[in-house]
């Protein structure tokens, strides 16, 4: 890690940048690149505003983090609020332009960073939140993982790429962390050599969702884990030396290998890590410590039970069982990925008291408190309770992911966490019997660029808009049937663009279908519909299509969290600058 003389002297640099950009000696959009590679974006609608997202390597998070977050969301934001991304950081929006320096001091304090949380660089590498407590893992992936972060932030290789590439860490048997929809996915094997077992990981390339979704490729059977770091660096420097950088639509190195072809690209991987590992490239003294984590021994007593009825209910749906005997990771379902600074402050708390504060935030946009002692879970349950935070669900069907939308994006279309908001809804009356279900899922995004991972979704929705009588008007094209496994992601297909105000309904009568019609209970949603087809399923909700005129209902050409007419606003993506 950086010596806090780097720390400050960016954190200074961003006091001057500010200032030039006042004085008009660099223009909006130079200062644009400036703070993107520092993990700031803009916020629709506004010039000096700003979101900034806080970059958590492979998720982990502590207490005194945690607070540190709740007190910037609290002393920084108007809404008091932090999301969980679905990239394991958290981010917060409105934030002054001038208090940002503030805001990364008080980070730094606390071991975080902005940097490289956006622009075109590597992001937030992520890694299953299981890793080190899995019973079906191969090994933990956490110190490779850390590894990758230390070596590529602030490396001046993997500052001006052609675009973002993202990096994901897995385990386990199950592909908790979704490496197929990855640039690079590194998968834990191990294989018998010479009488020894070796370690090493099946790596993917070239995954991706966004408007051309494609699924990443096996680059080889088998690469040991000393060969990880060279084979990930050869990997940058190809994708930086030969990726696209004028039409900015296909940078992405998924791109790079369609021209290519994947055989002549994983042979140039191959040939240049040759030439990395020959130079040693600044790794000749790299090394990576394993280390088996310890039981927490400085830990509040608890006890293992509750009295409120809900408690059972939340132990079956929100409980991982760690290999450690007699430990759980708790999941904390964060409600649509928000948090306000009571619920931050009261985590932090619960996680000190019960768990020596460790934590780590999941793909799914929840809090994972790992290490809880099972005669401590009733504690636990209670606490969270008592700041709005024990719902049952967590990873289920209930716990709806999503981007956040038109509220703040600059390119969504819709404002998706509305949506979200009615569609829990129908979980808590009349749909409730189902919300348990395992392997299921709803991904909402308010545009096609899929930040809420609407591809892989059972049931995804992405925002578009069309003209009905002269108004513009949301809609959601609703997509069935996608998934990602190793080496596998299933793209969910097309089957309607339905207006925004008429998707909650549809969803019930799809789901309602699905109860009255699934071959037994055994038969999940993802079965039914392969089962069903497209085509039936489409006319079952066609109905749903048709609006009557506005004059006659004007609410239903409105977005969710709208109480005005919808009108299409969408600007430029900083992600593409």
């Amino acid at each position: 890690m950086l010596s806090g003389l780097v720390v400050e002297s960016e954190i200074t640099r961003f006091v001057e940048e500010i200032e030039k950009l006042e004085r008009g000696e660099i223009t909006p959009e130079e200062f644009q690149r400036f703070r993107l590679e520092n993990g700031i974006y803009g916020v629709r609608g506004t010039t000096d505003m700003q979101m900034v997202r806080v970059k958590l390597p492979l998720g982990i998070l502590n207490s005194e983090q945690l607070e540190a977050l709740a007190q910037l969301a609290e002393e920084f934001t108007p809404k008091k609020i932090g999301h969980v991304t679905t990239r394991q950081d958290f981010q917060f929006h409105e934030v002054k332009r001038k208090q940002i320096p503030d805001v990364l001091k008080l980070l730094a304090t606390a071991g975080m960073t902005t940097r490289e949380a956006c622009g075109n660089t590597v992001r937030n590498v992520t890694t299953c939140p299981y890793a080190g407590i899995s019973a079906n893992e191969f090994f933990d992936v956490t110190p490779y993982a850390e590894a990758a972060v230390n070596f590529f932030l602030r490396n001046p290789l993997a500052q001006n790429l052609p675009r973002k590439f993202k990096i994901a860490f897995e385990g386990c048997i199950e592909d908790h962390a979704k490496t197929a929809i990855h640039d690079f996915g590194a998968v834990a094997a191990v294989r018998e050599q010479n009488g020894k077992m070796e370690k090493g990981f099946r790596l993917y390339i070239g995954g991706g969702l966004g408007t051309a979704p494609r699924c990443a490729e096996l680059l080889e059977p088998f690469t040991p884990v000393d060969l990880l770091l060279p084979t990930a660096e050869a990997i940058i420097r190809i994708f930086d030396r030969l990726g696209e950088r004028k039409e900015r639509n296909r940078a992405r190195i998924k791109f790079l290998i369609q021209k290519m072809g994947s055989e002549d690209f994983k042979a140039l991987v191959l040939a240049e890590r040759k030439t990395v590992l020959g130079t040693a490239s600044g790794l000749a003294n790299f090394r990576i410590q394993e280390a088996e984590e310890k039981a927490p021994s400085k830990v509040e007593k608890g006890k293992d039970f509750s009295a409120d009825p809900e408690f059972e209910h939340w132990k079956a749906t929100n409980l991982f069982p760690q290999k450690q005997k007699g430990y759980f990771a708790v999941h904390v379902r964060c409600p649509l990925g928000d948090l306000n600074v009571p619920q931050m402050k009261g985590v932090a708390q619960i996680a000190r008291q019960y768990a020596e504060g460790r934590m780590r935030t999941t793909i799914a946009q929840n809090l994972l408190i790992r290490w809880v002692h099972e005669s401590a879970l009733g504690s636990v349950y209670d606490g969270l309770k008592k700041i709005g935070l024990a719902a049952a669900g967590a990873e289920h069907f209930i716990d709806i992911t999503r981007c956040p939308g038109a509220d703040t994006c600059n390119i969504a279309v819709t404002k998706s966490r509305g949506l979200a908001s009615e569609l829990d809804k129908l979980f808590q009356n009349g749909l409730r019997q189902i919300s348990d279900l395992k392997d299921t899922t709803i991904k909402i995004s308010g545009c096609p660029n899929s930040c809420g991972q609407h591809h892989i979704a059972t049931i995804g929705f992405f925002g578009s808009a069309r003209n009905i009588e002269g108004h513009a008007v949301p809609h959601y094209q609703m997509m069935l049937g996608g998934s990602a496994a190793e080496g596998k992601a299933v793209f969910g297909k097309n089957i309607l663009k339905i207006p925004a105000s008429k998707v909650p309904a549809a969803v019930k009568k799809l789901l309602t279908v699905y109860r009255e019609k699934r071959a037994g209970e055994n038969e999940g949603l993802e079965a039914f519909i392969n089962r069903t087809g497209a085509e039936a399923i489409k006319a079952a909700l066609q109905e749903f299509t048709v609006l009557q005129n506005y004059a006659a209902d004007p609410k239903a050409f409105m977005d969710w969290g709208d109480d005005a007419e919808f009108h299409l606003k969408a600007g430029k993506g900083e992600c593409a600058v």
